[in-house]
This record gives C-alpha cells, structure tokens and sequence, in this order.
C-alpha cells in the first residue's frame, strides 16, 4: 500500500511539473526589441511581470536584422522597432495583426567613455580621435540619424576612415563602452540606462538635424495559435504606467 501511494504521490508531482511547464510556456511573451530599447524593455517586462504574472523572453538586435527574422518566420509575438520604416515592412508583408504604431520617438547623442575627450561635433575631426562609432544605417535607424548629423557638418567624407559600424546601437555601444572607439553616437536611453547612467561623457544632438526617430511597434501574424497575453501587453506599453518608464530612459512620448 505504502509502494501504491509513493508511486501515486510520483505520480502527481510529475504531471504538476509537467502542467506547470505548460503554463508558463503558455504565458511567455516573446518580444524582439531593437537594441536602443533593452533597458527600457526590461524595465517594462519587469513591471507587467509583476502584476500579471506573464513572463517574457527578449530578442535584442537591429530593426533592419529583426524584420529579416519576422519576413522569414521567426515565432515573435510584438516586434519593438527603433523606427517606423520597419514595422511597416512587416505589415506590408503580410507578418503583422495591426498596422505600426508610434509607441516613443527617440533621442541621439554623442557619447565617448575615454577621459579628458572633448565631446563635440568639433572634437569628431580631431586628430587625437581615430575611431567614431555609429550604428549601421542599413540596419539601424539610429545609424541613419547619425549619419544625417555628418551630412549635416559636410563630415561624411572628411571623416570616414575613422568611421566605425555596429550591426546594432548595441554593438555600438560595445565599441563605445571597450574605448574601441574613442566616441559614438548612441541613443539616449542608453547614457540614462541604471548600467550607464553617470559614466562617461555625453552630449545632446539637435533633434533638427537628423529625422525623427519615431519607434513603432506591431503584433506579429504567427503560423501558431495566437498568445492571448501578447494583445494585453501591445496595450500596456500605450499606457500612463509605460510611458512613464519611458520618459525615464529619455523618450519622448504622446501625451
């Protein structure tokens, strides 16, 4: 009898593990946000884990190198852009539940973590500077403001052997981060991440000199059964509660 019960009590711990895996399987979120965003996207998983319950897991990368991955069917359920040129590429093929929607527009700066370098649009021709970082304009839309801002000063040329890209505003970071490179342009929310916040030195650019940085968000169309969770957090980042994270880590938000 005793033999019959453990067996019984085996049993039952099994299928509860076994139900239990099921469900938080069941109640993942998975978001691929691009790379100027995970701070704030944790920050904000972190919150909704907190009063839902549902847990997430974070594919971080390009905007241009995510929506390679949702075209070719990667099982997304919200795709976080830094830009709207993106996640209309993924409605337009036929990937998205819902047309693109500005969530936050962001800010670039320019950022260098190596002491005593002068951080201005000047130092950049500097003969001291041999490496400025940027992000991948074919891949990253903070790569393309930044880009703008050279075109701007007319220093695209002067300055490209000393030009240095980043598959993602994440890598550039690296760069930044490593003193690979003496300076970078960054997004904001990266300077004012908890990690970054205080180290180095960092410089607002004027937003007039580059396009706007409108970050779009879509629901990804996938093959399997809907997530029923991933509608309830496509809201919340709409919300009074997001936005405010958000403003946190240096977007701008609609009121």
């Amino acid at each position: 009898m005793k033999g019959c019960n453990s067996r019984w009590l085996g049993l039952m711990l099994l299928t509860a593990i076994l139900i239990g895996c099921q469900d938080n399987h069941d109640n993942k979120i998975i978001v691929a946000t691009a790379a100027n965003m995970e701070s704030a996207m944790q920050a904000l998983t972190i919150e909704y884990t907190h009063k839902t319950g549902v847990e997430f897991e974070l594919i971080v990368g390009s905007s241009g190198k995510l929506t390679a991955q949702i075209i070719e069917g990667a099982p997304y359920d919200i795709f976080v852009a830094a830009n709207m040129k993106y996640p209309e590429a993924v409605y337009a093929g036929g990937k998205a539940k819902n047309e693109p929607k500005v969530y936050a527009k962001g800010k670039l700066v320019l950022w260098s973590m190596v002491e005593n370098t002068p951080v201005s649009i000047v130092a950049l021709s500097d003969p001291v500077v041999e490496h400025i970082a940027l992000a991948n304009p074919k891949t990253a839309p903070y790569g393309v403001a930044a880009q703008e801002v050279l075109q701007h000063y007319g220093l695209n040329e002067i300055l490209g052997a000393k030009l240095v890209f980043g598959e993602s505003i994440g890598q550039t970071d690296q760069f930044i981060i490593s003193r690979a490179a003496q300076i970078g342009f960054t997004a904001l929310s990266t300077v004012l991440s908890p990690e970054m916040k205080g180290k180095g030195s960092w410089i607002p650019i004027n937003p007039s000199l580059y396009s706007n940085i409108n970050q779009g968000v879509v629901l990804v169309e996938r093959k399997e059964d809907t997530n029923q969770y991933a509608q309830g957090f496509y809201d919340f980042l709409f919300s009074v509660e997001a936005k405010e994270i958000l403003k946190e880590f240096g977007y701008l938000v609609d009121e």
